[in-house]
C-alpha cells in the first residue's frame, strides 16, 4: 500500500514524461464524463433536483428533499456535483505534474527508481503549464456557471454557456495529451497544406455543431420542466426560436462536417499522410455516419430522452476525434527518446537491483 501511495505521489511530483502524459489522458476521460453525466442531469430534467448553490437547498449540504422534484431526479443532480471532485483533483495534479516536470534534466540524487522522475537543470514545458492551468481555473469556472444556471433556474444560454465551457476544458486536456509526447520546437507540417486547412475547418465545424446542438436542446421539449409545491408543471426558460428550423441548421452542418471529413479521408488515403491521420480520418467518418444515423432516428421518433443523450455523448466523442485529427496532421520536435531513455533506465535499475 505504501508503495503504491509513493507510486501514485511521484507521477505528480516527480513526474516522468509518461506519468505527465498519464495525467492529461485521466484529464481528458474525467472531462468527458462530466460532460455526459451533465447533459444525463438536463435530460432528465433533474437540473433543479438541487436548488440552490453551493448547498444542494438552502437547508442542506447534500441532497434532499426538494419541492416539486422527484428523489431520482434530486440525486442525479447532486451526483453530477459530486462528480466535480475527481474532476478538480485530477485537474490539480495534472498541473502539479506539469508544473513540475523537467524534460531534459538529470536525475536528482543519483539514478536510483525512485528519483529518476525527479530532475534539475531542465527547462520548464511552458507550453505545457500553461494549457494545464486551463484545466483547474476551467472547473472553477465551471463551478461558478453551473451555480448561476441553477440560480436563474435553467437559462437556456447559461446552460448552453456551461457545455460549451466544458467542451473548451475538454479541448485543452486533449491538446495537452498530444503536446505531452511533442517537443516545444516548431510545428513541421505531415501533410499537404490544403489538407491541414480542411482539418481545421473540421474542428471548427464540430464546435459549430456543438454550440447549435445546445441551442436545439434549449428549443425543445427536453429543456426541461419545474413543478411547483401544488404539483403544477411548468417550462424552464427557452429560446424563443422556431424549433424545426434551429434542427435544420443543426443538421446542416452536420452534412457540412460529413463532406468535410469525406474529402479528408479521400485526400489523406492517396497523399503521404502519416498512418495516425488516416485513422483518425476513418475513425471520425464512422463515427459521423453513425451520429447522423441517431440524430435522424430521434428526430423521427419525437426525441426520446435516451437517444438524445447517447447523441450527446457521440457528439463529444467527435469533438475529441476532431481534435486528434487536426493534431495528427503536423507534430513538433519528438519527445518520444527522452520516454525511451526513462524506460531503458527504469529497466536496467530494475535488473540491477
Amino acid at each position: 500500500m505504501r508503495a503504491w501511495v509513493t507510486r501514485i505521489g511521484d507521477s505528480f511530483w516527480r513526474p516522468s514524461l509518461a506519468a505527465v502524459r498519464g495525467w492529461a489522458l485521466a484529464a481528458v476521460i474525467a472531462n468527458a464524463v462530466i460532460i455526459t453525466t451533465g447533459a444525463a442531469v438536463r435530460l432528465s430534467a433533474s437540473g433543479l433536483g438541487c436548488d440552490d448553490w453551493p448547498k444542494c437547498t438552502t437547508t442542506s449540504l447534500i441532497a434532499a428533499h426538494v419541492s416539486g422534484q422527484a428523489t431520482l431526479n434530486t440525486w442525479i443532480e447532486f451526483g453530477n456535483r459530486l462528480l466535480n471532485y475527481p474532476l478538480v483533483i485530477i485537474a490539480g495534479l495534472a498541473f502539479i505534474a506539469c508544473w513540475r516536470y523537467r524534460p531534459g534534466g538529470r536525475p536528482r540524487g543519483g539514478s536510483s527508481a525512485s528519483s529518476a522522475g525527479d530532475r534539475v537543470g531542465g527547462a520548464r514545458r511552458r507550453d505545457l503549464v500553461r494549457l494545464s492551468a486551463w484545466l483547474p481555473l476551467g472547473v472553477v469556472a465551471q463551478a461558478v456557471v453551473g451555480g448561476i444556471v441553477v440560480l436563474t433556474k435553467l437559462n437556456p444560454a447559461l446552460v448552453a454557456v456551461h457545455f460549451l465551457l466544458s467542451s473548451s476544458i475538454l479541448a485543452a486536456a486533449v491538446v495537452l495529451h498530444t503536446r505531452v509526447a511533442e517537443g516545444d520546437g516548431p510545428v513541421r507540417a505531415l501533410v499537404r497544406p490544403e489538407f491541414r486547412v480542411l482539418a481545421l475547418l473540421l474542428a471548427g465545424a464540430v464546435a459549430a455543431m456543438l454550440a447549435a446542438g445546445t441551442v436545439v436542446t434549449g428549443t425543445g421539449p427536453l429543456a426541461g420542466t419545474t413543478v411547483d409545491a401544488g404539483g403544477h408543471h411548468s417550462a424552464v426558460p427557452r429560446f424563443h426560436l422556431p424549433l424545426d428550423g434551429v434542427t435544420q441548421f443543426h443538421a446542416d452542418i452536420a452534412w457540412f462536417i460529413t463532406a468535410t471529413v469525406v474529402a479528408l479521408v479521400i485526400g489523406l488515403r492517396f497523399s503521404a499522410a502519416p498512418a495516425r491521420a488516416r485513422r483518425y480520418g476513418w475513425l471520425m467518418l464512422g463515427g459521423v455516419i453513425a451520429q447522423a444515423a441517431i440524430g435522424y432516428a430521434q428526430y423521427f421518433s419525437h426525441e426520446p430522452a435516451g437517444l438524445v443523450w447517447v447523441h450527446v455523448t457521440g457528439s463529444v466523442l467527435l469533438w475529441i476525434g476532431a481534435l486528434k485529427l487536426c493534431l495528427s496532421t503536423r507534430e513538433r520536435l519528438p519527445a518520444a527518446p527522452e520516454l525511451a531513455s526513462e524506460e531503458a533506465a527504469a529497466s536496467e535499475e530494475a535488473v540491477t537491483g
